[in-house]
């Protein structure tokens, strides 16, 4: 596409190829959708800063709040803020930006049959915010009880064009709208671009936004880049091929460990420049369906068992995971919270040492046993212990963190059949319930667990080993949520800290989900790439895409 030999399946036809200056980038999935409301993809949640903007924006770098489209704002008490809305806005196709598009986007996002994947985590304590339009450039943001902190919540919701989205809204179909197969001239947004084009299955290209408000600080026009092109790579092996070769100026995720020596050599060319951003926010899990009713522990109610998941805590290396698939660049952890969230991490909380004996008690404990001298274990119907774990294709930290689980575990008596599948099956079988066990990874929203809600509380749709719960399932999740009210109410950061804590070490006694390690991530950009604000949240380069340019040579 560099090359400019590209032919497209859709494109406006208004816009010139430069392919001289366009930024290059790589995603592993191709996104479903251009409307985050209705999906909750990394892929989407990455494309999402170029064609959409909110009201407010985190800076992912020092974690401030930066005016967006409201230029400034007032808190009137301890739930209650005025924001005041920028003039002049408009959407990309020259449509004015007012209040009323505030309005249209929490009613979207609150509205049940859009059931959106942003609606859990901007409740607070399943409620939702309210909001009152006063006048076309102000409007007023009430939430139900005060909230730590404060307005980073709207950091993640796009506002969305009611002249466009309405009529879909009202007659049901909100949630079909925008799928990569509308003209692009359809898709409309505030953010500093807009798409050009989608080649299914290959890649979407990106054009400047002609009304983008936001200027740069010397008063030129915003986006530097002319176009933005990003590639549906699923292979991490190829993707790096395309980094290596300069094909790409940056990937949406960080080196593998065993790729670092290669970049460091291209790093002393001056052919990429490398970015430590710290310790991952998101390491891989493994889960089990812990849903009341799963088909799957039906005939093997072992699967849901608290045990079991300690023994695998205990059975599976951390240290041979770090030392195998991260060859020594990573951490063992034994939570989602990593050392990378600062004071938010519970530095008692220890991830189990290496102990098959103590593994292999716990299965005895709850009748997986060696019933007939094969050398595996059986429950007491004799039918041999085995777990069916899915997972990521082409997604190498994954496939061989599954294989030594899949070793380690063999060890120990259990069996596991690795089933790898391409990302958009594998969310559909976890979103149907329909497994055993799933190695796979969810971005973090921020560091703040507050902004990750949907994760730790039970009704959320991202509390991914029983969702969307109406109850708590147990006493654990119950005292997990009360103890997320002072995270989420409290204004002094002392108490919150104190009570995260404690969520952490319920979490691992109960092991609901089992971290083995956090990398470090290490990303890489093309030399020629500039403008770059490198931050350690996904997405680690296109949360801020207007100042992205390439240098010529």
């Amino acid at each position: 596409m560099v090359t400019g030999t590209v032919v497209w399946w859709r494109t406006r036809s208004s816009v010139q190829f430069q392919p001289s200056a366009n930024v290059v980038a790589t995603l592993r999935t191709e996104p479903e959708s251009f409307n985050r409301l209705v999906t909750a993809s990394a892929a989407v949640d990455a494309i999402t800063p170029l064609i959409h903007a909110p009201l407010i924006k985190v800076d992912r770098t020092d974690g401030t709040l930066m005016p967006w489209l409201a230029d400034r704002w007032e808190a009137l008490d301890s739930t209650r803020y005025r924001l005041h809305l920028r003039r002049d806005i408009r959407f990309s196709d020259g449509t004015p930006f007012t209040a009323d598009d505030v309005r249209f986007t929490f009613e979207a996002l609150y509205d049940p049959r859009v059931a959106s994947a942003l609606g859990s985590g901007l409740r607070i304590g399943g409620v939702p915010l309210t909001l009152t339009v006063e006048d076309a450039h102000t409007v007023l943001l009430e939430f139900p009880v005060p909230y730590g902190p404060g307005l980073a919540m709207l950091d993640v919701l796009p506002i969305l064009p009611r002249h466009r989205l309405e009529a879909s809204l009202r007659d049901g179909r909100f949630a079909q709208a925008w799928t990569p197969s509308t003209p692009p001239e359809e898709i409309v947004g505030l953010g500093p671009f807009v798409v050009e084009a989608v080649s299914p299955g290959e890649s979407v290209s990106f054009v400047p936004n002609p009304h983008y408000f936001r200027r740069a600080e010397d008063g030129s026009t915003l986006p530097r880049a002319p176009r933005i092109i990003v590639r549906v790579v699923p292979d991490q092996s190829a993707e790096m091929v395309q980094l290596e070769s300069g094909a790409a100026h940056f990937g949406t995720g960080g080196l593998r460990a065993e790729d670092l020596a290669a970049f460091r050599t291209l790093e002393q060319q001056d052919r990429v420049r490398l970015h430590d951003v710290g310790v991952a926010l998101d390491p891989n899990a493994l889960w089990f369906n812990l849903a009341e009713g799963a088909r799957p522990a039906t005939a093997r109610p072992w699967l849901q068992r608290r045990e079991l998941r300690h023994a695998i805590s205990r059975a599976v290396s951390r240290t041979r995971i770090v030392d195998t698939v991260y060859l020594g660049a990573a951490q063992p952890v034994m939570t989602p919270v990593t050392p990378g969230h600062g004071a938010w991490h519970a530095g008692d909380v220890e991830p189990h040492a290496h102990d098959p004996v103590e593994a292999a008690r716990l299965l005895d404990s709850i009748g997986l046993r060696d019933r007939d001298g094969d050398g595996m274990r059986d429950d007491a119907s004799g039918r041999t212990a085995r777990i069916a774990l899915l997972t990521q294709r082409g997604h190498t930290i994954r496939e061989r963190t599954a294989a030594i689980i899949q070793e380690d575990l063999a060890r120990v008596g259990i069996g596991v059949d690795i089933v790898a599948l391409e990302v958009g099956s594998l969310i559909a079988r976890i979103g149907s319930g329909d497994y055993d066990a799933v190695l796979f990874g969810l971005q973090a929203s921020g560091v703040d667990p507050a902004v990750n809600l949907d994760f730790w509380l039970p009704e959320g749709v991202f509390h991914f080993w029983n969702p969307a719960q109406r109850e708590p399932a147990a006493d654990w999740e119950r005292r997990i949520a009360e103890l997320m009210v002072p995270v989420v109410n409290a204004t002094d950061r002392d108490t919150r800290l104190t009570a995260f804590h404690e969520v952490q070490r319920v979490f691992a006694r109960e092991l609901p989900a089992i971290y083995f390690a956090a990398p470090r991530v290490v990303l890489a950009t093309s030399s020629r790439l500039q403008g770059v604000r490198p931050s350690l949240l996904q997405p680690h380069v296109l949360w801020m895409p207007d100042e992205l340019r390439v240098e010529a040579r």
